[in-house]
């Protein structure tokens, strides 16, 4: 039997975040801790919490899942993988390790479909140089997959949202829109060919945006999903004091 995640999903992948408003009015009421190895923390909305171990070493961790985007489990599996790693890139560090984070309806689907997330995302992580070491399942609907990762960075070497400086250019690292596009999935009318570059840029890792940053020595940046460009280029802009133009 063909599995259509799409039919269990009306919002899929990371349009259904909360609104941000909404989180920013939650997170101001936690206390943030007092730790002189806490690099990074939710009070600048980076994608990652970063915590230094040595003067060589800090590491990256980040958490990321949502519904499914496609309809095909083994593709959801390796979008959703290939989103949580991102986060790791995005702050200028190496993924490493990985645990799966598994909300699937019992149920409703048959069980290759669990499978078929799970091979996905497992040969994304692979693609990646990560090993996923274990996870969590809880029986949910709809469906939601990720990962929660760990990477390495240098102390001194963190791309963060508070690094953008006066002068300097935004680049980005994939095309807009795919968002608008998985919408226009739902609706059907998104054209074949769209949908199918959508999935393909969903599916490709960040890894080379990542590299070409590392080798010359970009300052800040951030992994534009969920809230658009607008939305992460104001949380940059707060979290740098600047203005983006």
């Amino acid at each position: 039997m063909k599995t259509d995640l799409l039919q269990m999903v009306e919002s899929g992948g990371c349009s259904s975040k909360i609104p941000p408003q909404m989180l920013e009015e939650i997170l101001r009421t936690m206390p943030l801790p007092e730790d002189p190895n806490i690099l990074v923390d939710i009070d600048t909305h980076d994608d990652a919490g970063v915590y230094k171990v040595n003067d060589d070493l800090a590491l990256v961790f980040t958490t990321d899942f949502f519904p499914p985007v496609c309809s095909e489990p083994y593709e959801f599996g390796q979008i959703a993988a290939a989103n949580s790693i991102s986060d790791i890139y995005a702050m200028g560090g190496r993924p490493v390790i990985a645990l799966n984070i598994m909300m699937f309806p019992a149920a409703k689907l048959p069980m290759e479909a669990y499978s078929d997330i799970l091979r996905g995302g497992a040969d994304k992580a692979a693609e990646a140089g990560l090993r996923i070491i274990g996870g969590h399942t809880i029986d949910d609907f709809p469906p939601k997959y990720g990962l929660a990762v760990i990477g390495y960075v240098h102390p001194e070497k963190i791309i963060a949202n508070s690094g953008a400086c006066e002068g300097d250019v935004l680049i980005l690292t994939k095309p807009l829109g795919t968002g608008i596009i998985l919408a226009g999935q739902r609706m059907k009318i998104a054209a074949r060919a769209d949908v199918e570059e959508a999935l393909r840029l969903m599916k490709l890792l960040n890894r080379a945006g990542a590299e070409v940053m590392s080798e010359f020595g970009v300052r800040g940046a951030t992994d534009v999903t969920g809230y658009g460009l607008a939305g992460h280029a104001l949380k940059m802009a707060k979290a740098s004091n600047v203005t983006i133009e």
